[in-house]
């Protein structure tokens, strides 16, 4: 079974009608939406309607989470006064275009979903979340420790966690176990295809494919990749430099930082 994830278009209408694109060549069986549908550019509600006319199950976002409830605080964790000023335009801009009802659809956005697949005897629970099972905007960097991710993952009971939020992708597989063979926990950041920060400025996401050697703990079969698409990155920028919102957010597209 192949499984298209993506996550974090904020607002980034021609990123997602580029990845809509790109998924139809490697036709999965199931797509997911991981979160943070707004904010950042000018097409809220256009992106919104496009989950919502493809019926994608979507999980909800700390961005989603923010402008549902019509929160003046995105959850986000600004590093400077200046991202900080930037950050609260952002989010009274998307506050103030976003429409009644694609705001009532993001109240309604699940926190999680679980998947659970019963193959070769024994289930294995698949977890899909934007920051963390622990809270929506809990930042899980590759740099985390394999130990923490490790606790986080047990205490959700998740044999693969898939999550987004940083906008950084990666694929730890974590051994759990000392005894050989040893047992493994996937970890999968699944990165950004509307707002990416890891330098690459073309979108990314997720093919998750399960096949019949998979089960509980195991290393193999399940394969990762993380699929890069172009998208009119232009277009996306000069939206932004041509509305209130910070021409800082234009030049993160172009940089991918």
């Amino acid at each position: 079974m192949k499984i298209a994830l993506f996550s974090d278009i904020h607002a980034n209408l021609p990123a997602l009608d580029a990845f809509f694109e790109d998924l139809e060549k490697h036709r999965p069986d199931a797509t997911y939406c991981l979160g943070d549908l707004v904010g950042y550019n000018i097409w809220p509600n256009e992106v919104i309607n496009e989950i919502r006319k493809r019926q994608i199950p979507t999980i909800a976002g700390n961005y989603d989470f923010g402008i549902g409830r019509r929160s003046d605080d995105c959850g986000c964790a600004y590093k400077s006064d200046e991202e900080k000023a930037n950050g609260a335009v952002s989010i009274s801009f998307t506050n103030q275009i976003v429409n009644d009802e694609e705001r009532a659809y993001l109240r309604t956005l699940p926190a999680h979903i679980n998947l659970e697949f019963q193959l070769n005897g024994e289930k294995a629970a698949i977890l899909l979340v934007h920051g963390s099972p622990r809270r929506i905007n809990e930042y899980l960097f590759e740099d985390r420790a394999d130990k923490s991710l490790l606790r986080i993952m047990k205490d959700a009971n998740a044999d693969v966690m898939c999550f987004g939020h940083t906008h950084k992708p990666y694929h730890k597989a974590l051994p759990d176990a000392e005894n050989e063979p040893a047992l493994h926990r996937h970890a999968i950041n699944i990165g950004s295809i509307g707002k990416p920060k890891d330098g690459d400025k073309r979108g990314c996401y997720v093919l998750l494919t399960i096949d019949g050697n998979f089960a509980k703990g195991k290393k193999d079969g399940i394969s990762v990749d993380f699929i890069r698409f172009e998208y009119d990155v232009e277009k996306a920028a000069k939206a932004v430099e041509g509305s209130i919102l910070p021409n800082a957010y234009a030049e993160a597209l172009r940089d991918a930082k």
